[in-house]
């Protein structure tokens, strides 16, 4: 790049920024600058081509082409050469357009005596605007030196939409970041909840796009890189010491961070950038939003992964140019909704209770995150595109996790809708406290036990709140994924010894480490696999690693301290599983009392049943456990061959299905063969219909969320579980599919 050509682009983004800089309406400011690069690019026409919504580009401003034809002409994404640049991101540049594959001929713009076109994307940090174009009378391709220019000005034109330099009367553009906005995400915890918006990692806006001082900007980027290397170099010093081989995947990523800021390639463009006119937070934001953009296209895991670095390494290092550091100065509003991209466990538990619901542009359902939001039971949204970049500090938004929908800056008619779903949910809390203390019987006599399902000390209070006949599942493997190395024997033995005391007496079962799959300890190193949920996980990782499995053993037979303790093994697939967990759990015991360690005065050993294999596990296994949970969670997946995971298929298979019904029933049946207790426990156990067919099916111990023992209860106090059976078997015997629709219709005609 000459010193001529950098010297033009300056004197062109220099007239942008006067120009910007001038009084005028939004429309205005367009025109002005669709003039402004015509003349600088010496070409005849310059157009700018900006979303009117997801799928369509209008012309919002030109200079060259019919003046009649703005906010006429427009165009599907993927639709002619335009739609062909904003759909893909890639620049299109042509001497001859009409021969063009996708080009579209549009009569009312006049633009048939212009072969030559260049179409470059108006993009800012991955989220598309619109598309600029130059055309010309020469039939010629554009220079390289003509396209980056052109992408230069692309980028200061996102920018300035972003800061709303393009909004007023007759504007091309509403103002950004002030309209109402619904999201359509995945169910990550039920419930709903409405406050403001707190940003995980708030926003940088650049508000200065344009420099005056090449040298001064290139000193300031060179400056912050330095900075950001040194500490890149401090995060990895302090991971390296002592860490050993537990933190190797943690120094992996921090070795890819120092590869990228030592990069000479990254370096050089924004330089070239700032070369060009841009200020150095600019420069970072291009090269930024073009990694963005870059990760969207990308398939590859690995790729995808190195670019989110990338992503996360500019976010640093605009941090440092404008002085913003991690402290953005947003105090956190009473009613916080984290917004976030994703978060670790340990970081969702910083912010605790205090949360009013979250929403997460990633994620899945068995993410660690998700795990956290159940324990809190706090409302989480998953897979919200783009809600990072739309939503502000401070905004007001609504979070219906029950139906997977946000709300944000919602209108009148959609917060008077949500208040008064709210003030229903909150009017059914306090029928149902009113039953608090009251058994979960039905009008035929059957007692059904409603257990809740625990992971932190902080769902303790729960059990009396909620009126649970105790804990039926707590999931130990919080306590592993939170940290950064593994926990010690005391201080899980200290943990589980509070959670026994706060229980008062009543019964909890204590899960063994349930990891793997969709739960990697930060300190583990991940396993490739084809398909985890299938792979090395539960008791397969506790079999293969027996030092940690007798370690927690060892510390919640310490918690105990001679009172009663209840364990049970996930994941169970086979007998022999069980047995081998046993035999380690044995010596455990010997061992202990060798030391003079006091014993449990009972001790209750279970397995859960997750697969469907194990429903057909010889005699002799249900003769010798003593009690069975079944895991429905998992089981389902199985049994249905749908990955909980994958939002396509695990909305295709019904819990109250004949077939998964007829499965609860079969356990049930042998369970009562042998005299062995056998509970529910997962996310369908508290949902009230399904928790009643379980109950026909005979189950009478049922375990779930605090917050769902009400609503189960309430339903079960009103129904007569003989007529409920009969309902049922009526639909299987008419071949029904599913015995959802029956059951409805006979809940209402009562």
């Amino acid at each position: 790049m000459t010193d001529s050509t950098k010297s033009k682009s300056r004197t062109l983004l220099g007239r942008l920024r006067e120009a910007l800089a001038e009084e005028g309406e939004g429309q205005e400011r367009l025109d002005r600058i669709t003039q402004i690069i015509a003349e600088s690019m010496e070409c005849e026409v310059c157009s700018i081509y900006l979303f009117r919504d997801d799928e369509t580009l209008e012309l919002c401003a030109t200079q060259g082409l019919n003046p009649e034809s703005v906010h006429q002409t427009r165009m599907r994404l993927g639709e002619g050469l335009v739609g062909r640049v904003a759909k893909t991101s890639h620049v299109v540049n042509t001497a001859d357009a009409p021969s063009s594959r996708g080009f579209r001929f549009m009569p009312e713009t006049g633009e048939e005596v212009f072969p030559s076109f260049l179409g470059v994307p108006i993009q800012r940090l991955g989220e598309r605007l619109g598309v600029l174009v130059v055309q010309s009378r020469e039939a010629r391709k554009f220079t390289d030196d003509e396209v980056y220019a052109l992408e230069v000005v692309a980028m200061v034109v996102a920018e300035m939409t972003e800061l709303g330099a393009f909004v007023g009367e007759g504007a091309a553009l509403s103002a950004r970041h002030q309209q109402p906005v619904l999201f359509r995400g995945g169910v990550g915890q039920e419930g709903a909840a409405q406050g403001h918006v707190y940003l995980h990692e708030a926003r940088v806006v650049v508000t200065n796009p344009i420099a005056d001082d090449p040298q001064a900007e290139l000193a300031r980027l060179r400056n912050a890189v330095d900075t950001l290397r040194v500490s890149v170099d401090d995060m990895l010093a302090t991971a390296g010491n002592g860490a050993g081989a537990e933190h190797k995947e943690q120094m992996q990523v921090l070795e890819t961070y120092r590869m990228f800021a030592n990069s000479k390639g990254w370096m050089r463009r924004m330089e070239e950038d700032i070369a060009r006119g841009l200020s150095a937070e600019a420069a970072v934001e291009k090269e930024q939003s073009t990694a963005r953009t870059r990760m969207g296209q990308v398939t590859d895991a690995y790729l995808r992964e190195r670019l989110h670095d990338l992503d996360d390494l500019s976010n640093r290092l605009l941090r440092i140019l404008t002085g913003q550091g991690n402290n953005t100065g947003v105090e956190i509003p009473d009613d916080p909704i984290l917004v976030a991209r994703n978060i670790g466990p340990a970081e969702l538990l910083e912010y605790g209770r205090k949360l009013r619901g979250i929403v997460l542009e990633e994620g899945s359902v068995g993410s660690h995150a998700a795990i956290v939001a159940r324990a809190l039971a706090i409302p989480l949204v998953i897979n919200a595109n783009n809600v990072t970049t739309e939503a502000l500090n401070g905004d007001h938004i609504m979070v219906d996790g029950d139906q997977g929908i946000v709300h944000l800056r919602p209108d009148d008619n959609v917060v008077e809708a949500f208040k008064d779903k709210i003030a229903m949910l909150a009017k059914e809390q306090e029928r149902y406290a009113s039953i608090r203390g009251k058994p979960a019987e039905t009008l035929d006599g059957k007692v059904i036990t409603l257990a809740m399902n625990a992971g932190l000390m902080a769902d303790l209070p729960s059990l009396e709140s909620s009126g649970a006949d105790g804990v039926g599942l707590f999931r130990t493997e919080l306590q592993f994924l939170i940290r950064n190395k593994m926990p010690k024997r005391a201080e899980l033995a200290a943990l589980y010894s509070r959670v026994i005391k706060a229980a008062k007496g009543q019964r909890v079962v204590f899960r063994t480490l349930d990891i793997g799959s969709d739960k990697v300890l930060p300190y583990m190193k991940a396993q490739e696999e084809p398909n985890p949920a299938l792979g090395w996980r539960a008791i397969r990782v506790g079999l293969d690693k027996p030092g940690v499995m007798r370690m927690q053993l060892q510390a919640l037979i310490r918690a105990a301290n001679g009172r009663p303790l209840t364990v049970m093994f996930p994941f169970v697939a086979q007998f022999e599983e069980y047995c081998a967990a046993h035999s380690h759990l044995d010596r455990v015991l010997e061992r202990e009392a060798a030391l003079g360690h006091p014993i449990p005065e009972k001790l209750e050993v279970g397995a859960m049943l997750e697969t469907p294999s194990l429903a057909f596990a010889p005699r002799k296994f249900f003769e010798e456990v003593d009690f069975i949970s079944i895991g429905g969670n998992d089981l389902k997946q199985f049994f249905f061959a749908a990955d909980r995971e994958n939002e396509r298929v695990r909305q295709r298979y019904d819990t109250l299905n004949v077939s998964f019904l007829s499965l609860i029933e079969r356990i049930v049946e042998r369970c009562n063969e042998t005299g062995t207790p056998v509970s529910f426990c997962g996310e369908d156990a508290g949902r009230p219909i399904e928790a009643l067919c379980f109950a026909a099916m005979g189950l009478r111990t049922l375990s779930m969320r605090p917050a769902s023992i009400g609503p189960v209860k309430s339903l079960l106090r009103r129904a007569n579980l003989d007529q409920v059976k009969a309902v049922i078997d009526e639909a299987r015997a008419r071949g029904d599919q599913s015995v959802r629709p029956a059951i409805m219709g006979w809940l209402r005609g009562r």
